[in-house]
């Protein structure tokens, strides 16, 4: 990943898309009607993983009894 340059934000479980996302926007000049599948690959895995994370949120707050972390009354 150091090498295609991607940025330690982005080092993710979908960095494997970024990375020939990111090749085929350079090579087609960031024109937004190119990439489209990539594109779409890469924004399908990022919305999968953050079901993920809602997903692991609402178990830890059932957990807790509906308590929010950052909740203060």
């Amino acid at each position: 990943m150091s090498a295609a340059r991607v940025p330690l934000a982005y080092r993710d479980s979908c960095a494997n898309l970024l990375i020939p996302l990111n090749k085929c926007r350079y090579n087609e000049y960031y024109l937004p009607w190119k990439c489209e599948d990539e594109r779409h690959s890469y924004e399908k895995c990022q919305y999968e993983e953050f079901k993920l994370r809602v997903k692991k949120m609402d178990e830890i707050r059932a957990e807790k009894g509906g308590a929010r972390s950052n909740w203060k009354a």
